[in-house]
């Protein structure tokens, strides 16, 4: 299960107020339950049968086991919605270079302009059997057009055409360019959900297809998107209960209170990329109009020794959002042996790592609570299923979060406005 644990809410906002605000803006939430008609464009991710029925998922599994049979690597072609959240979920299942099986695995381009960092993807594929899926809505955007060229054109040199051709997945919008492009010249193309916003589209053909050739089980990851909207969107519930909302109260109080940054943070390394999807997420839909908490990470313990001394002393602007796995899985544990030499830390004898990461967990959260507000979001464990739920769970809360806000969470001007600008600079 997925739990927002309010304990450490205590500073500059309190779960007092937060009822009471559940209680004031209640037509919020029963609005966004139901999806607002004037949204209607944006919100496909909502109903996650939607895109992402067992039907679809029979397709994507298909298309994915040709591939697997083809190739040991997929290049996933995107940037930003288009790659965050399948590179989310792979890092926070474990995956080694991409792999979560040890034979298939996800790399990533689209998501530079680097000439260094596009050069070391193309030594990376040397020695391997490569198929790349190019992920464009609108195809127009230059990080993934650019990179979908380059990996296009060595796919050619290395297994000419028709070969190229089998090894060639295009996700996008039917009737647009890309297509076109695949017909003409014998790539496969899948369909990108033109209701849903490329930050939305986490439970959707865009990542499902990555994930499932990297051995993820994409029915438990949907399973447990499903068990969450139906938890989050029960307008029978009592909106109090409803962990999405009072999750969006919180951060829509800390706004009210004069803090402007929220600091998603953990003390485990599994879950930076899903930081990046968080970032995205919420800076993308929130960012409008001079308004909106700023979406940031902190990576413990490490980051305890660079950012710490800032979160508890600096400028109070902050608040502090935990992410927290409650018990151990398999991999989660690693005992110290007893003391061989005379290293003053004796006190770790025979104590398991589980339990001393724990320990610095609970005690920068006591630390930190006595300064700024610190909810804390628990897993129960890290898996596909709640991986699911905590996609859905965040989707949800960035919707409610905006409304609250008076922001349209699905629009995103501000890159517009720089993509023109670059556009101009290179000619188009």
């Amino acid at each position: 299960m997925l739990r927002l644990n309010e304990t450490y809410l205590g500073a500059r906002v309190t779960s007092d107020e937060v009822t009471r605000g559940s209680a004031a803006h209640v037509d919020v939430l029963a609005r966004c339950q139901a999806g607002e008609e004037r949204y209607a464009d944006s919100l496909g991710w909502l109903h996650v049968d939607d895109w992402a029925s067992d039907e679809k998922i029979a397709q994507v599994e298909e298309l994915a086991a040709r591939l697997r049979a083809q190739a040991d690597t997929f290049v996933l072609i995107g940037v930003g919605g288009s790659n965050n959240a399948a590179r989310a979920v792979l890092t926070a299942l474990g995956a080694r270079d991409g792999s979560l099986d040890g034979t298939h695995r996800v790399i990533y381009a689209g998501n530079t302009l680097s000439a260094f960092e596009l050069r070391r993807v193309l030594e990376d594929l040397e020695g391997h059997e490569v198929v790349i899926d190019c992920v464009a809505k609108n195809f127009e955007t230059l990080e993934p057009g650019s990179s979908f060229r380059l990996l296009r054109q060595w796919l050619v040199s290395r297994y000419g055409e028709k070969d190229a051709a089998r090894r060639i997945v295009c996700c996008g919008t039917p009737g647009s360019h890309l297509e076109d492009l695949c017909h003409e010249h014998g790539y496969t193309f899948t369909t990108f959900p033109e209701p849903v916003g490329g930050r939305f589209t986490a439970l959707t053909e865009v990542h499902l297809l990555p994930l499932a050739f990297a051995g993820a089980d994409i029915r438990a990851l949907v399973a447990g998107a499903r068990a969450e909207e139906a938890l989050l969107r029960d307008a029978g519930r009592r909106p109090d209960e409803n962990p999405a909302w009072r999750y969006a109260l919180v951060r829509n109080l800390a706004w009210d209170a004069g803090l402007r940054v929220e600091l998603l943070s953990f003390f485990e390394p599994r879950f930076r990329w899903f930081s990046k999807w968080y970032e995205q997420l919420f800076g993308e839909s929130e960012g409008k109009g001079g308004r909106g908490l700023f979406p940031a990470s902190a990576e413990y313990s490490e980051e305890l020794h660079s950012l710490g001394q800032y979160v508890q002393d600096g400028t109070p602007q902050l608040m502090e959002t935990f992410l927290d796995v409650s018990g151990p899985g398999a991999d989660d544990s690693l005992v110290l042996g007893g003391s061989d030499i005379d290293d003053r830390f004796g006190y770790l004898d025979g104590v398991d790592f589980w339990d001393i990461n724990k320990a610095s967990f609970t005690a920068s959260r006591e630390a930190h609570a006595k300064a700024l507000p610190c909810p804390t979001i628990e897993l129960d464990r890290v898996d596909e299923e709640h991986l699911g739920r905590l996609l859905y769970f965040f989707m949800f809360s960035c919707y409610l979060s905006a409304e609250l806000l008076d922001v349209n969470p699905f629009d995103q001007p501000g890159v517009e406005a720089y993509k023109q600008l670059m556009f101009e600079a290179l000619g188009k």
